[in-house]
């Protein structure tokens, strides 16, 4: 493989209907992937091409590769093997058990894309005489057919996550109540059981993000044991979101107008849950300047 490209990986993703593809580019999403999905065969080479040019920017790349194309679909073999000595490239092979392909079309009540005016076990039929070559040729092959769209998203998490892909990306969002609960809001935590800044003449002016509002917040009675029971408490929850496939959530943090208190808390609460492995925490401020 070139060197300009030794940073690189591309996966084609592909199989048979119904067996899961979505899922998995979702997943491959966020692992960080830049997905495309329903990709002619023949814009393979030119999304190589678009990689190299972008380098780093690039890293991973998946390319949604199935029947959809039609006619496009019969080159499929010729281009990937003009592209394995280009790019570090692998195939994966999502397949199914026809009668869990045929319980997914009933449940979507989507028709199979090649049944045409026949039975949906005609259109899986001609799929999988369609796919027989490249089923033999892939890298990697999943059976779908047991699997939840959950189970399969960790499936694809534990093969394909990079080394430095945190498992679980946690926004720590410190809000006021009289402006409404945030609408993404995982989890909600209330501080107003703490003294409010706000009376204090010295420090009204000020925010949580000041070390004067923060000092006067921690120090009161029970702050720092809640701030440390929360972050003890999100351990077994972010194990749980991460054993159930949950990449992303959000710990809002309150109070009544989302300046003081709620601010130095969720500050507070962000520095401990970052020590926790695999996980990245990011805070946001949703009320901070409002009046």
């Amino acid at each position: 493989m070139p060197p300009e490209l030794d940073h690189q990986e591309m996966l084609i993703v592909t199989g048979m209907s119904g067996a899961g593809r979505s899922t998995v580019a979702n997943a491959l999403e966020d692992l960080g992937w830049y997905v495309v999905d329903n990709l002619p065969p023949q814009m393979l080479t030119p999304l190589v091409e678009l990689a190299k040019k972008a380098g780093e920017s690039l890293p991973r790349i998946a390319a949604v590769v199935d029947v959809r194309g039609g006619r496009l679909f019969s080159d499929v073999q010729e281009a990937i093997g003009s592209l394995r000595d280009t790019i570090a490239m692998r195939v994966l092979f999502l397949e199914a058990t026809d009668a869990a392909l045929v319980r997914r079309f009933e449940q979507v009540r989507r028709p199979h894309p090649l049944q045409g005016d026949g039975t949906t076990l005609d259109g899986i039929a001609a799929e999988r005489q369609r796919m027989v070559e490249l089923r033999s040729t892939s890298d990697i092959v999943i059976d779908t057919s047991e699997l939840n769209i959950h189970q399969l998203a960790t499936t694809i998490a534990e093969r394909f996550a990079a080394a430095d892909t945190a498992g679980l990306s946690i926004t720590v969002e410190s809000f006021g109540y009289k402006y409404g609960l945030p609408a993404d809001a995982d989890m909600v935590a209330d501080c107003r059981f703490l003294p409010n800044p706000f009376w204090i003449p010295e420090l009204k002016s000020l925010n949580g993000k000041d070390v004067e509002v923060q000092e006067y917040v921690l120090a009161q009675p029970g702050a720092s044991d809640f701030v440390s029971s929360y972050s003890k408490a999100m351990e077994p929850v972010f194990a749980g979101f991460q054993r159930e496939n949950k990449r992303h959530a959000t710990i809002a943090i309150g109070c009544t107008g989302g300046k003081h208190r709620s601010v130095a808390i969720a500050e507070e609460l962000a520095g401990l849950l970052r020590e926790l492995p695999g996980v990245v925490v990011n805070v946001k401020h949703r009320d901070l300047g409002r009046e």
